[in-house]
């Protein structure tokens, strides 16, 4: 699917490998694999309500950027709106959550370089088998999710 590392690459909406997520619908733009570890990009679609739990990551930085929908970041002792055009960066070992707000999904670009953590939600999730948020609830394994975590630098704080 993916082309040769340096020739480039395109993914249009729906061709990217889908994830569902702990309720998520995760699409992997570009993983470490395509990037040659430099960084990954998910575009996630978010249901109404869905919140991260209070995290850190050691190993990459974060980056946001929030195409459709409301939320809120917490990044350290800040709190930021995250509303459709917005953009929030997350620098590795700062603890950070986001939740989405309102009646409506929301649809987030995520970007972490290095590349890597990606793996976490690939490995965490079920292949998606529509481009849409899963209707069938799967249920949430919390020992294999912090585990999980920490081995891809994530600190689980709350």
């Amino acid at each position: 699917m993916v082309q040769q590392m340096n020739s480039g690459f395109s993914f249009a909406h729906g061709e990217g490998d889908a994830y569902w997520f702990n309720g998520t619908l995760m699409e992997v733009k570009a993983s470490g694999e395509e990037t040659n570890g430099v960084f990954s990009l998910i575009e996630g679609l978010l249901p109404p309500g869905y919140e991260t739990p209070l995290h850190v990551k050691n190993n990459e930085e974060d980056m946001y950027y929030v195409l459709e929908g409301e939320l809120i970041f917490t990044v350290g002792e800040k709190a930021f709106n995250g509303n459709p055009g917005t953009f929030i960066y997350v620098p590795r070992r700062i603890k950070h959550k986001f939740k989405v707000e309102g009646s409506l999904p929301a649809k987030v670009l995520f970007m972490f370089t290095p590349a890597g953590v990606e793996q976490f939600f690939i490995e965490m999730g079920v292949p998606a088998s529509e481009y849409e948020l899963p209707t069938d609830p799967v249920e949430f394994d919390m020992d294999k999710f912090v585990a999980t975590a920490q081995k891809y630098g994530i600190e689980i704080l709350g």
